[in-house]
């Protein structure tokens, strides 16, 4: 593995974080102290971003999209997750790549106008009595003549809000395995207005002001078989061969706003003064940054060898979470001691420590919680062993 940068990628690195910067980083406070990303603010980033060549970047070419190697993508990832959720998220969108399985029809009204930052897509997966467990799921969809019929809840649905439609996964049936009968899940397109689909608000969260998490309902929504994303029964097939490196992307992001805070970390341990010195020069601070810098440059490689081995089709499940598991909690290390240096300074909203120490913590929990990464770690670890 080469670990320099090519000259692409600093390219990429240096246009997303220069855009972050002057594009994204004055409106934070705004965002922060509303807890509101003004439509008329989000359409004019999009377009920014558009102009940048920044938007859609996750995308392939050929569908107008940037066509970034994983790697590459991670790092134009990583710069713009130092800035506040909303503003990155929505303003510089990252379509879900579950849209590559459209139909060329479905591609026309779903896929396409989301590249062109026309539309915005939400995933709906999570109900309230299932979580992690997706195959608990209650939500229902019937066949009914040529139309199926969906019912039930969806909850912690993230930026439904902003979305003009939702990919929904719903039982359509079920099968008998050697464990018991398993729900069979179709994925389906949704649009804002389709009868018997609400959106309602969600709930109030400490973490990523602006970036709302929304509670969808479906009461006898009819939606033409027209509208199944990929096949029917198949909703899981189509998640696992297009939905991608979605750990590594929480990964990247996390890094990015670990740096962050360990940037403001070491400047304030070389500024402030206390006792006729800087405080970076105690051992109690100074061995702070070390710890800080070297759990970080973990997280990272750990990020990088796995978008590195995405590519070469050598991946696993453990190398991803892995590195989402050591980055997520290495940002809420790094957010936690980085308000310790400051002091009661850190918890103020003139710096972005406070908001970056309260977004970390949902981290740990969506993509999969912590404990899901570590079974999935250790299950692979077992499995060669007939455990």
């Amino acid at each position: 593995m080469h670990f320099g940068l090519s000259e692409e990628q600093q390219m990429i690195v240096d246009t997303t974080r220069a855009f972050v910067e002057n594009e994204l980083f004055p409106h934070e406070a705004e965002v922060e102290r509303t807890g509101v990303l003004r439509r008329e603010l989000l359409k004019e980033l999009a377009q920014k971003a558009v102009a940048a060549g920044l938007y859609a970047a996750n995308m392939p070419e050929d569908v107008g999209g940037a066509g970034l190697d994983t790697l590459t993508w991670l790092l134009y990832e990583k710069e713009l997750g130092k800035a506040n959720y909303a503003l990155h998220w929505n303003c510089v969108a990252r379509p879900s790549n579950i849209l590559l399985a459209c139909t060329p029809e479905q591609r026309e009204k779903y896929l396409f106008p989301c590249i062109r930052a026309e539309k915005h897509d939400c995933q709906a997966m999570t109900e309230p009595g299932s979580g992690s467990d997706l195959r608990s799921m209650k939500a229902f969809a019937r066949a009914d003549g040529g139309d199926y019929v969906l019912n039930g809840t969806k909850h912690f649905i993230s930026h439904a809000d902003v979305a003009d439609f939702a990919i929904v996964w719903v039982a359509t049936g079920e099968e008998d395995t050697p464990r018991g009968p398993k729900k069979l899940i179709t994925a389906f397109l949704v649009d804002k207005g389709t009868p018997g689909f609400t959106v309602r608000e969600g709930y109030r969260n400490v973490s990523h002001r602006g970036y709302n998490n929304m509670i969808l309902e479906f009461d006898d929504c009819r939606l033409p078989a027209s509208q199944i994303l990929g096949e029917v029964h198949k909703g899981f097939e189509v998640a696992g061969k297009w939905l991608g490196a979605t750990r590594l992307q929480v990964a990247s992001t996390c890094l990015g706003r670990a740096e962050r805070a360990l940037g403001h970390a070491i400047s304030y341990a070389a500024e402030r003064k206390q006792f006729g010195q800087q405080i970076g020069k105690f051992q109690g601070i100074s061995f702070k940054l070390a710890d800080m810098a070297m759990e970080l440059k973990a997280a990272e490689l750990l990020t990088r060898e796995a978008a590195w081995k995405y590519d070469q089709g050598t991946v696993t499940e453990a190398d991803m979470s892995m590195a989402k598991l050591k980055a997520t909690e290495v940002l809420a290390m790094i957010a936690d001691e980085a308000i310790q240096i400051h002091g009661g300074m850190g918890l103020m909203d003139e710096l972005p420590l406070e908001r970056i120490w309260r977004d970390a913590r949902v981290e740990r929990i969506w993509e999969g919680t912590s404990e899901i990464q570590r079974h999935i770690i250790s299950r692979e670890l077992l499995r060669p062993h007939g455990a």
